[in-house]
């Protein structure tokens, strides 16, 4: 099992030509589906037409995992994307447990 949630780290970091993992690893996604970071700075307003402007979130939101590609390994790093472009609890929950898991079994020397 080790091999196999290693290499699912690796593809998540980028493996496959793309990051799903914000501000790490080979061309990472920039514009997350996440309302705090993409939000203008004060005293700029925030509102749902920001989710339509095709550009770089202004925050960048390190060590997000974003949703990931879909069934056909299909991905487009948009905002309005929340399929596969969305940050979540649930799997960066998943996702910083597993990275926690395998540093300490290198630490560890397992």
């Amino acid at each position: 099992y080790r091999h196999w949630a290693m290499c699912q780290i690796h593809y998540a970091l980028g493996d496959a030509g793309h990051s799903f993992v914000v501000g790490f690893g080979e061309n990472p996604p920039v514009a997350p589906h996440h309302r705090s970071s993409s939000c203008p700075w004060s005293p700029a307003l925030c509102n749902l037409n920001i989710v339509h402007i095709d550009t770089p979130n202004v925050h960048t939101l390190y060590g997000a995992l974003v949703g990931g590609p879909g069934s056909g390994d299909d991905y487009k790093d948009s905002r309005g994307n929340y399929v596969n472009n969305e940050v979540a609890n649930d799997y960066n929950a998943g996702f910083q447990t597993a990275v926690a898991g395998l540093l300490h079994l290198c630490v560890k020397g397992e």
